[in-house]
């Protein structure tokens, strides 16, 4: 009897040490396992999206043109650089273009080398004067209206200073959405990163980490100038309704562009770093 009760015991003590370990297992997979996953590269190779060469995987489309009218050839490839370009533009007239590329894309990192050359074209807003960015988590460009300006998305703005006064770039606008930051809906349109002003025609490196419906991180030339999270869906906003299904607003992944918004601008590099989940 004795030998018995010391072997049930001895049982008793495997099974709370086994149930000990799972417990303890379980909160690893918890809290360091995804954690560790969402911040690791999938790939250390860096993805070119533009081949220097061509606009091939890019499509326009052009306020009040037909998806892929390149109207006045406003987006070409010279010299191994991509440029937005107004020379054969009479007057701006409203027509804001945007480059979309072929694929969807939910966690990544996006590298561009950006930098603003010359005039503006006659006819374009003062407020888009050295102006333009990268439109993430976008609708698909064929569910655009013809007429409309902007796709729903979340734009990283890229600013060039005037010369006059401070101009960061980098900071964040939500056409049809909405972000949270430090815990709060934030609706108002654009909001200022904190970056140094870039003047002249200068290259600036912008990169853009962004976790599916998680957070967000601009970063230009090696510095962070805004961070915020849960990019979604502005019900207010006539286009971004048409997308909601159901009751879920977030923004999990979407098409990436280039904008054209009245000022030459030239990008020579744009590639993708893919994140695990």
């Amino acid at each position: 009897m004795k030998a018995q009760q010391e072997s049930s015991g001895q049982r008793r003590a495997r099974w709370f040490q086994w149930v000990g370990l799972l417990a303890v297992g379980v909160l690893l997979a918890g809290f360091v396992g995804p954690g560790r996953a969402a911040d690791e590269p999938s790939t250390d190779r860096w993805i070119p999206l533009f081949n220097g060469k061509n606009l091939d995987g890019w499509t326009p489309k052009i306020t009040r043109h037909a998806l892929g009218e390149n109207f006045g050839n406003t987006f070409r490839v010279e010299d191994g650089i991509l440029k937005v370009s107004y020379d054969k533009y009479k007057q701006f007239d409203g027509q804001f273009g945007h480059l979309f590329y072929k694929d969807r894309f939910s966690h990544y990192v996006i590298r561009i080398e950006y930098r603003f050359v010359g005039d503006q074209v006659k006819g374009g807003p003062g407020w888009a004067v050295r102006n333009s960015g990268l439109m993430f988590h976008c609708q698909a460009p064929e569910t655009m209206r013809k007429e409309q300006d902007f796709p729903v998305s979340i734009e990283a703005q890229f600013l060039g200073g005037t010369g006059k006064g401070e101009r960061p770039t980098g900071s964040v606008c939500t056409p049809g959405t909405n972000i949270v930051m430090n815990g709060k809906l934030i609706t108002q349109h654009c909001i200022n990163s904190k970056s140094k002003t870039y003047n002249g025609d200068q290259w600036v490196t912008a990169e853009i980490e962004v976790h599916g419906s998680g957070k967000v991180k601009h970063i230009i030339n090696g510095e962070t100038v805004i961070e915020y999270e849960k990019p979604q869906l502005d019900p207010r906003d006539a286009d971004a309704a048409k997308l909601i299904k159901g009751k879920n607003l977030l923004l999990e992944e979407g098409y990436i562009a280039l904008q054209s918004e009245s000022h030459p601008v030239e990008f020579r590099k744009v590639e993708i770093r893919l994140l695990k989940k």
